[in-house]
């Protein structure tokens, strides 16, 4: 068999691996947040992890920055962590007041999900994880219940995430979904890196990092010179945490945004069918700052819940059910 994949653990966690032994990959997901927390990858004699994931069970429990969490039913920020649905107002955070008030990256992301779904063949190695953590009265200010498949399947190209959402309670509800990987190339510092972000918008915030209301969120590329990466360039010193929107598809209707080292030649392709790219390069974390950058393919924009312009996007009416589809390919020198 070509592929192989097995359970294992990293402490008190279950993990699942996938292995292609053929192109020297290896990819580790936890069950807590169905969490990747390792993507290798075999280059000659040396073995690079291209994840700057979660490096033991302790973080696994904590886990800082977010790195590689599964965003549902929501990615990124809700201002002021309320929102308005059909005509009734919720508030995500009850009691809180100030500067303490922040709603990010969903609720799963300290979840233990169910592993549904392990095996491999000749074609890909593949795991599958559901929760039904998502339900009514479990989280303040979401009295909606939602069923979250995430699957992972490791093949010639790549790793490929597959998000399922479904409505099983009697109303609609508002969701979407979002990926928070952090990756990097190597030992070589991340401003030699080469970042490529296929955009012609960027989302314009405000100091928060909320995005601006109705149009005034409608940057042009063209204006924001020193943040158009629509050309592959080195990232430099830059420091970037901007969503990224009116993505250009490929020939084959997916968005890829590119990382290359070149000094390896190494390279990641992180690509999506659709909604927006939050790049990041971690000056604000709490572990190796400028290590690595994060990628984040969403379905829809930070503070979704609170946008006209996103507001078929993330509806979903009860029995429906919708996916998203991204993933990472690896580019060999």
């Amino acid at each position: 068999m070509a592929y192989h994949a097995e359970r294992t653990r990293l402490g008190s966690h279950e993990i699942v691996v996938l292995h292609d032994p053929v192109r020297g990959r290896r990819v580790r997901v936890a069950q807590r947040g169905a969490t990747v927390i390792s993507l290798e990858q075999t280059l000659g004699q040396q073995s690079y992890d291209l994840a700057d994931g979660y490096r033991d069970a302790a973080e696994l429990d904590s886990r800082p920055s977010s790195r590689f969490a599964i965003m549902a039913p929501f990615a990124n920020r809700i201002a002021d962590a309320r929102y308005t649905f059909d005509g009734r107002a919720h508030d995500l955070q009850p009691g809180v007041e100030g500067a303490q008030r922040a709603a990010r990256h969903g609720f799963v992301r300290g979840v233990d999900f169910d592993v549904v779904a392990v095996a491999a063949d000749e074609q890909a190695a593949r795991a599958s994880f559901t929760t039904s953590a998502i339900r009514p009265g479990v989280h303040p200010g979401y009295p909606y219940a939602i069923d979250l498949t995430v699957s992972y399947t490791l093949d010639a190209h790549g790793l490929a995430l597959e998000a399922r959402m479904r409505n099983v309670g009697e109303q609609a509800a508002p969701c979407f979904f979002g990926w928070h990987p952090y990756f990097r190339l190597g030992a070589t510092p991340m401003d030699s890196w080469e970042l490529e972000i296929p955009a012609d918008m960027l989302v314009r915030t405000d100091a928060d990092y909320i995005p601006l209301q109705g149009a005034a969120a409608y940057g042009r590329m063209d204006d924001v010179p020193a943040l158009d990466f629509r050309r592959s360039q080195r990232i430099d010193g830059r420091e970037i945490n901007h969503a990224y929107a009116a993505l250009r598809r490929d020939a084959d209707g997916r968005v890829r945004t590119r990382l290359r080292d070149p000094a390896s030649g190494l390279g990641i392709a992180v690509w999506q069918e659709s909604g927006v790219m939050l790049a990041f390069t971690a000056d604000t974390v709490t572990r190796d700052v400028r290590g690595s950058i994060a990628l984040e393919p969403m379905e829809s924009w930070s503070d979704a819940f609170n946008r006209p312009d996103c507001a078929e996007a993330i509806r979903l009416e009860p029995g429906a059910e919708r996916s998203f589809l991204c993933g990472v390919e690896i580019e060999l020198p």
